[in-house]
């Protein structure tokens, strides 16, 4: 049997180094041949979010890096284990880096599972999954998320049998140990479903005299052509119309500059509405915006800043049901409340693809329940108020039908990659399958 571990620790430490003898420990003992990738030590660059593995190239990520390599390791094992420190209620940024390129390992066309949208199988057989989180707090809500968030992965991912545990670094060895053999033996126990986070009621989080000026964060890999700028764009104008002072920061571009994150960090500790906007990446942040939220929230504790703005999120995926943004949505509402900030509420868009970057106004009635929706956030956000559950309703409604979305959707891929003559391998297998104890 063959497992491969994708440790997503952050830095080498005693915890870090830790768990991965111990992991390695375990997974010998069953009698698996490990294949055993610290991530931070590999070259990985972020996901474009082109789709160039699913209408240029399908099956094969366009950035020639170790996530190739590391890819098709995966569809060839028995048994993938992601060991990460749990962030937020997610996985690390280093981690996340390699999860967001496992699509390429999945088909663009659609499939409807547990009744949603998700996509196909590329691959005849993908490996069972395990995730080990760990982390030095017990904290029952952030554990939720984090086990729902490995649940709809293992969904996406086709994993016939999946485990998750989450185990507290400061147990001894032994118990250690002992939580990572639960993990493994549960394997073909499989994870129920979890309830989904209750939406935040509509309150006065802050004086209306305190808002006065507004931080957007764009979290999308293609800054200004992006469904994400669109929906900033349009809140930034309504703001500025109600004299909220906004700017307007693209995290991707950011992220290589010391100068520009140090800028950036300047910028938000001024702030007194901070709003992060998004695409959703294989079910939570692209990996880009889970670092920016490191970052932000290692400078907060580094500088006890005492100073609360307002944390509001607007997630955004190419699914026509908004529901998929839940889990991304919640780890968005822990970070807020772990580093200080006063959680305001979200949005939730499903069908992001019809905007892809055009200005709201652009598209008249189609985009109508979004700006009404945005119109209603940004109303209640100046007074100092978290976003109404009536804008959250909105804005979640399926613009179209599920049927209809997916049969659009399945024509619009071969026409995409019929441009780049590529229509007719849209199915194509890249790796080799090799032959595993499975078959």
């Amino acid at each position: 049997m063959k497992a491969i571990l994708l440790d997503g620790s952050i830095r080498s430490n005693a915890v870090s180094d830790r768990f991965n003898t111990l992991t390695l420990q375990n997974l010998y003992k069953l009698g698996y041949q490990v294949e055993n990738i610290v991530l931070r030590e590999k070259t990985i660059g972020n996901c474009a979010g082109d789709f160039y593995c699913w209408v240029r190239s399908p099956g094969l990520c366009n950035i020639k890096d170790d996530n190739i390599a590391i890819a098709e390791s995966i569809i060839n094992s028995d048994l993938v284990i992601y060991l990460t420190p749990k962030t937020f209620g997610g996985y690390s940024s280093t981690l996340k880096k390699m999860v967001d390129h496992q699509i390429q390992t999945i088909s663009p066309f659609f499939a409807v599972i547990e009744g949603e949208t998700h996509h196909q199988k590329r691959y005849e057989r993908y490996p069972d999954f395990a995730v080990i989180g760990y982390s030095a707090e017990n904290n029952l809500a952030s554990e939720a998320v984090f086990k729902q968030l490995v649940r709809r992965n293992a969904i996406n991912f086709y994993a016939e049998n999946a485990a998750c545990e989450i185990i507290n670094s400061n147990l001894s060895e032994d118990q250690i140990s002992k939580a990572i053999q639960t993990c493994l033996a549960n394997l073909k126990s499989g994870l129920r479903p979890l309830p989904s986070p209750a939406p935040i009621e509509n309150q006065k989080l802050i004086s209306p005299e305190d808002v006065k000026r507004a931080v957007i964060l764009v979290g999308s890999l293609k800054t200004r052509n992006s469904t994400s700028n669109s929906l900033s764009v349009y809140l930034s104008n309504k703001l500025n119309d109600n004299h909220i002072q906004t700017e307007i920061i693209y995290l991707y571009s950011i992220l290589r500059s010391s100068e520009k994150v140090k800028a950036m960090l300047e910028s938000i500790d001024s702030a007194d509405l901070i709003s992060l906007v998004f695409q959703l990446y294989v079910d939570s942040l692209p990996a880009p915006v889970i670092k920016s939220l490191e970052i932000i929230a290692e400078h907060r504790n580094e500088t006890k800043n005492s100073h609360h703005p307002l944390f509001t999120a607007l997630a955004n995926c190419g699914f026509p049901e908004a529901g998929h943004n839940t889990t991304a949505l919640a780890i968005c509402e822990l970070f807020a409340k772990q580093t200080g900030y006063l959680w305001g509420g979200s949005l939730s868009l499903g069908g992001g693809g019809m905007v892809n970057g055009v200005p709201l106004l652009q598209l008249g009635g189609r985009t109508a329940p979004i700006r009404k929706a945005l119109d209603m956030a940004a109303e209640s956000l100046i007074h100092g108020e978290a976003i109404p559950g009536q804008a959250q309703s909105m804005i979640a409604k399926p613009v179209i039908p599920g049927w209809m979305y997916r049969l659009i959707g399945g024509i619009s891929w071969k026409q995409q990659a019929k441009k780049y003559h590529a229509h007719k391998q849209l199915n194509r297998k890249v790796y080799p399958i090799q032959s595993t104890s499975k078959e």
